[in-house]
């Protein structure tokens, strides 16, 4: 099987792309971009400064998986302490926020169980090495279902594939993808009316209007919520995105840290989209969990203390007092991941009001 799996991943998936749309003509831009990924993210070890193609919270600096642990644990302590308890990522990259984490919930008396939903096996490979003690899932349905579950979500909702429907001067269209004359790849829209797709508060843009969709993202938000309600617990989702709802293409590509385009090399390059987070709220609150808010990263962590946990760290360590505060401006500055990355947080109803999510 493993052998059948390497052959595969040495296919050409533009040629396998041409030769379906030969077939079958164009497919959507969300199953382009589900099977880019599925490729990619299986072949490679995408995350890292060197040798990847781009750098995650966790990479930047410990201080990010540390504030998380310990708001984890902060939560479970004021929930009541109960056991069993889950440590639940999705799409845990190298290990790395893990590690750092659970070391913050250790010092707190918080020892969960630990799960990691990941289907990569490249990743796996890191994993292991980050997080020995970890149960691996492929996804959340093989999650236990008796205690509260801490589950973190970071950089996962915006690889998940989007759909993309575009106002045509005929109405509303799915786009898709095919092929020109010379063998590139192109948009085009749909033939089969959408506009019973698109809320109707929106369905009077005018043409050229793209909004997006994720319906994987939706899936995911939707059992995760469920999750909360059914056996407590909280969730965090951290990722670049739009706290309102917006119009627009957001998918973009990215290769050694530098964007490329969407459709230069299918299965090679990391596709990803902005998390519409306002959906996200929705379809949590429909399931009846409760959501704490989206906020910034840079508030977020600034209300956790980072900017405490880096002086502290610096007079420990004077040496890395410069790399240090690198790295928090990285993490909080507006121009940097502070405003572009939000944080989603999610309880369940009889649980705790999280810090970083202040109401006003």
């Amino acid at each position: 099987m493993n052998d059948f799996r390497d052959e595969l991943a040495k296919r050409d998936l533009g040629d396998t792309f041409r030769r379906l749309i030969a077939s079958t003509g164009p497919i959507s831009l969300a199953h382009f971009m589900g099977e880019s990924n599925q490729r990619y993210y299986a072949d490679k070890r995408p995350i890292g400064g060197q040798g990847g193609d781009f750098i995650t919270a966790p990479e930047v600096s410990q201080m990010f998986g540390e504030l998380i642990g310990l708001w984890m644990a902060d939560m479970w302590i004021r929930a009541g302490r109960t056991e069993p308890v889950h440590y639940v990522e999705l799409g845990p990259g190298k290990g790395t926020l893990a590690g750092d984490a659970l070391r913050a919930m250790k010092r707190y008396g918080l020892v969960p169980k630990v799960h990691l939903v990941e289907t990569s096996r490249r990743m796996r490979d890191a994993q292991i090495k980050a997080v020995p003690e970890a149960v691996y899932h492929h996804d959340l349905s093989r999650i236990p279902t008796a205690g509260p579950i801490l589950l973190v979500a970071n950089e996962f909702l915006d690889a998940l594939p989007v759909r993309q429907l575009v106002m045509t001067e005929e109405g509303w269209r799915e786009v898709m993808v095919d092929v020109d004359p010379s063998g590139a790849f192109v948009e085009v829209p749909g033939r089969q009316h959408m506009d019973s797709a698109v809320p109707e508060a929106r369905r009077d843009a005018p043409p050229g209007t793209v909004i997006e969709t994720s319906p994987a993202s939706a899936t995911i938000m939707f059992e995760v919520a469920g999750r909360l309600k059914e056996q407590d617990g909280a969730a965090l989702f951290i990722d670049y995105g739009y706290a309102d709802g917006r119009s627009g293409s957001t998918i973009q590509a990215v290769s050694g840290h530098k964007k490329v385009g969407i459709f230069d090399a299918p299965g090679e390059v990391d596709l990803s989209a902005h998390v519409d987070f306002a959906q996200m709220e929705q379809i949590a609150l429909s399931r009846g969990a409760r959501v704490l808010g989206t906020v910034t990263q840079g508030q977020w962590l600034g209300a956790l203390g980072i900017a405490q946990r880096a002086d502290a760290l610096a007079e420990f360590a004077p040496q890395h007092r410069e790399a240090l505060m690198r790295a928090k401006e990285r993490l909080t500055a507006p121009d940097q991941m502070g405003e572009l990355f939000k944080v989603l947080g999610l309880v369940a109803p009889g649980w705790p009001d999280g810090p970083g999510f202040a109401r006003e």
